[in-house]
């Protein structure tokens, strides 16, 4: 029986609060523990990283040393791909519980191209820039043993967006893909030369200003050394 693939759409919109924990070490906990809300969210640029937080209105980025700013304004990850997970790890795994600000559906978000952008909803313009790097955080929130490693191999990491166009999206809203530029730099491939194939790093620079800036400047030292 042939399946008809699923629109590209936004299932959920997730926002967290600030949470203490001892799997962190922010002393204003974490945000991670985001869960969806059917009210209309705010999207727009937080500010450079260290100083802006979440994009989304009402969500909380506790730790500004590695996580939001303008470049990481907001996470998304593929329900598909939780489904994957789910199997894996023989749980039942939550819309929001990667800590995503979007769950998708119908959209390959680590198959995405670095500068990619995104229309949701009526408004807001999304692009996107890099991949999720797994930390102890997310280790210690999952309590799965040997995460950080099982996510590295899996390769699937979800992409983080920045705002080009401000807007208000809820949970529902459609996705259209506007524009997908010409090279082969994907969320994985840029995933995997950050991680376990750093000697993929200076093909990401293909991606152009597109790129996170701090991927860019990993894949020029490497070039230089």
């Amino acid at each position: 029986m042939l399946h008809t693939p699923r629109p590209p759409a936004i299932l959920t919109v997730n926002l967290g609060r600030a949470t203490p924990a001892d799997y962190t070490d922010c002393p204003a906990g974490t945000g991670i523990d985001k869960r969806p809300v059917e009210r209309p969210v705010r999207v727009s640029a937080p500010g450079p990283k260290g100083q802006g937080t979440s994009g989304l209105s009402g969500d909380t980025v506790c730790d500004t040393r590695h996580h939001g700013g303008d470049d990481q304004a907001v996470y998304a990850y593929a329900r598909e791909d939780l489904d994957v997970w789910e199997q894996e790890l023989g749980r039942e795994l939550a819309n929001g519980v990667f800590g995503e600000n979007l769950t998708t559906s119908g959209i390959d978000v680590s198959g995405a191209l670095i500068g990619e952008r995104w229309r949701v909803g009526n408004e807001l313009l999304l692009e996107v820039t890099s991949p999720r790097i797994p930390c102890r955080t997310f280790a210690g929130w999952l309590g799965e043993r040997g995460w950080v490693k099982r996510f590295t191999q899996a390769a699937v990491p979800g992409a983080y967006l920045r705002v080009l166009e401000p807007g208000e999206i809820r949970s529902g809203d459609p996705v259209e893909i506007v524009h997908r530029p010409d090279h082969e730099v994907t969320v994985a491939f840029l995933f995997r030369a950050e991680t376990t194939e750093r000697e993929l790093l200076p093909r990401v620079l293909a991606a152009g200003d597109a790129l996170h800036p701090e991927a860019r400047e990993a894949a020029l030292k490497y070039r230089s050394s």
